[in-house]
């Protein structure tokens, strides 16, 4: 399959900004996505998912977006390079009216940790949302019956998901402990939400 070229993006607008950058980590179902949410209501910032990135350019119909298309119809992984240039777009797009970045979906594994660091910005802080392996399977299912999302509907699948979060992003929140908030995820949304909101204050 033909390289995807990468795009030349001027960083320094977002240096000069010296915006904070946050990643957001935790099991799949652990609540992050609800938790964005609300931190962009309180406090400003700018909330990124690379899946969400990933399907507006395919909608786009943009060049890149039928290379990255092609790539996942195949089964690939999308080039971590080509999220990367996806990530900048978006924070460069946010730099006027953002007091920060939540990065939610990356970095996934401890690589891309690195070439983030490198390429972009080496982050404050990682909110790590921390939930038992058999809360998060109830939550999928739950989701599922009304999300039709059909990763949520199935335990095999739902299984493997957690699993590679445990392999492949659990080294992440490790290798940055020092940064890491670890946040206890079980409990309801607002009281969740009352953590976050002393680690970020931590930013201010």
């Amino acid at each position: 399959m033909a390289e995807v070229p990468r795009l030349n993006l001027d960083m320094t607008p977002f240096k000069d900004a010296k915006l904070p950058i946050i990643w957001v980590l935790g099991g799949p179902g652990s609540g992050k996505g609800t938790q964005c949410v609300k931190i962009v209501e309180k406090f400003g910032y700018t909330h990124i998912s690379s899946g969400d990135l990933l399907r507006a350019e395919v909608a786009s119909g943009s060049d890149l977006g039928k290379s990255c298309e092609a790539i996942m119809k195949s089964g690939s992984l999308v080039p971590t390079g080509v999220i990367m240039d996806l990530m900048k777009k978006a924070i460069l797009e946010a730099v006027p009216t953002s007091k920060g970045y939540l990065i939610d979906g990356l970095p996934r594994e401890l690589g891309q940790a690195k070439i983030f660091e490198e390429e972009i910005s080496t982050c404050a802080l990682v909110l790590n949302f921390e939930v038992a392996d058999e809360t998060l399977k109830a939550r999928l299912l739950e989701r599922g019956k009304g999300s039709g999302r059909v990763d949520d509907q199935n335990m095999d699948t739902i299984l493997a998901r957690i699993e590679t979060f445990h392999q492949i992003s659990e080294p992440v929140i490790k290798q940055y402990a020092s940064l890491c908030k670890t946040i206890n995820a079980e409990r309801p949304v607002d009281e969740v939400f009352a953590d976050v909101e002393i680690a970020l204050s931590s930013l201010a």
